[in-house]
């Protein structure tokens, strides 16, 4: 009975030693826990930073928006139908040329000499002629004779046209007012039919060509104001209008082609240009906005982040705005902007930067320093 007494005071001491140990253990967590805890919020760190903005309405002009290239309103390639040497360059790259203005002249000094000898052959057929008719009329020479004159001379006339319309082919001209290109053909090259001498491009005004789905052609008419703009002048939007619509939809890709004439005056825009254009339809709308980057997708659809007020301090004592995750129906786009149908109302204040850290109760630190995008028609900005 003696014996038993230390061994159940050895136990005791040893329970109340592990006890001791395991409440020192948990205490110093605990001490540990609260100490990093109060670390990052005197660090700025308990929250996390993102951008705001409040919901508000703003007027829209609905649009259509396509990508076209720009045309000349005439366009060729200067070529000869004629084989020859080059005898003179008559014009400087770069040029406004009128209608009709020589471009280039081929050696024809042969094809003139030519010409020469058939008007006399020409001249001498008509004096025999002449003097036949006179003839006949004295009933000295038979009318076959006569008929014979006749058909001489017209063949001999014939001969003249021929060689003279070769020889004004030896001579290019422009077939109608535009700026020349640059041409590498210089005097004393031989060139063959067909080879290209210079471009000639009219360019005012100048054509934009471009697709939109067959479901927009109900809102599209000719006559029709476009706006265009570039990214050659990205402040600046040349104005037009719908100058023909295509009878034919496009059985593969379900679409219908434009033609838009615009005003190119200034001699800005150039064929060949894409082109960015947008076509007012309809009248004026009314739209919650938001900038695009505030909307977050998923698998379940799309949502934005509400900041709501929370009851999480800072150092300061201050309290701390939280996140709410909320579904959104989005609408139609505009440059940099997003229009919200469904799911927010006006005064909201929403995350537009930073969503990816965030969930349900996630204290926030606004920082609007620095803002994301949020133009209606955004320009390309320099590198």
């Amino acid at each position: 009975m003696t014996k038993k007494r230390p061994t159940a005071k050895r136990m005791i001491i040893m329970l109340i030693c592990v006890g001791s140990l395991l409440g020192m253990l948990i205490g110093f967590n605990l001490y540990k826990a609260h100490m990093i805890k109060k670390l990052l919020m005197r660090d700025g760190l308990a929250g996390a930073t993102v951008t705001s903005a409040v919901v508000s309405y703003q007027t829209w002009q609905p649009q259509l928006s396509a990508t076209g290239s720009l045309r000349a309103a005439r366009g060729v390639d200067v070529t000869t139908e004629v084989a020859g040497l080059v005898r003179e360059i008559a014009f400087s790259s770069g040029e406004e040329v009128r209608a009709g203005q020589v471009l280039l002249r081929l050696n024809d000094d042969s094809d003139r000499a030519q010409l020469a000898s058939l008007k006399a052959a020409a001249e001498l057929s008509q004096t025999v002629y002449t003097r036949d008719m006179a003839q006949y009329e004295i009933q000295a020479i038979s009318k076959a004779q006569l008929d014979a004159d006749t058909a001489e001379l017209k063949s001999k006339r014939a001969q003249v046209e021929q060689q003279a319309a070769l020889v004004a082919k030896k001579t290019i001209r422009a077939p109608f007012p535009g700026r020349v290109g640059i041409t590498t053909v210089n005097p004393g090259q031989y060139i063959n039919p067909g080879d290209a001498i210079v471009t000639l491009q009219a360019i005012d005004p100048i054509y934009v060509d471009f697709h939109l789905p067959q479901e927009q052609l109900g809102q599209l008419e000719v006559g029709q104001r476009v706006a265009v703009n570039t990214s050659t002048f990205a402040t600046l939007s040349f104005g037009g209008q719908v100058r023909a619509i295509n009878p034919r939809v496009d059985s593969t890709t379900r679409n219908v082609e434009i033609e838009a004439v615009l005003d190119n005056r200034e001699r800005k825009l150039l064929p060949g240009m894409y082109a960015n254009v947008k076509i007012d339809v309809g009248s004026e709308q009314r739209y919650l906005t938001l900038p695009q980057t505030a909307i977050a997708h998923n698998a379940y659809g799309a949502t934005v982040f509400v900041i709501r007020p929370g009851d999480h301090k800072n150092a300061r004592g201050e309290t701390m705005p939280v996140a709410q995750q909320v579904f959104v129906t989005p609408g139609p786009t505009r440059g940099d902007q997003v229009a919200i149908l469904k799911g927010l109302h006006e005064g909201a204040l929403v995350v537009t930067s930073g969503q990816l850290k965030l969930k349900n109760g996630t204290p926030l630190i606004i920082n609007n320093r620095v803002l994301p995008a949020d133009s209606p028609a955004p320009t390309p900005q320099e590198q």
